[in-house]
């Protein structure tokens, strides 16, 4: 029991001693424009990533189509013309 009450005696006198601490008055404000700020610049980072992969996606793909062989494959060749179309013909009844 007389544990108990000089430990609330302590309490008590050390939250007599503690002043609730007023805020500036533009706190809000300055943390909602900083917040803010951080927004810009996240999706200011987003979007030139996202232009970045977009370019040199296309940049890729461009320099791929690039390395084509000059020759025309055997697929394009006139040699198989004329297989291709007998394959394709019907039979007549």
């Amino acid at each position: 029991m007389r544990t108990e009450r000089a430990l609330r005696e302590a309490l008590e006198t050390l939250a007599d001693g503690v002043h609730p601490a007023r805020p500036a008055p533009d706190v809000y404000r300055t943390a909602r424009g900083e917040w803010l700020r951080r927004e810009r610049r996240r999706r200011l980072v987003l979007v030139v990533l996202i232009a970045v992969v977009f370019a040199l996606a296309t940049l890729i793909g461009l320099w791929v189509l690039n390395q084509a062989p000059a020759h025309p494959g055997v697929i394009f060749s006139g040699a198989g013309e004329a297989v291709g179309h007998a394959s394709l013909s019907r039979p007549h009844p």
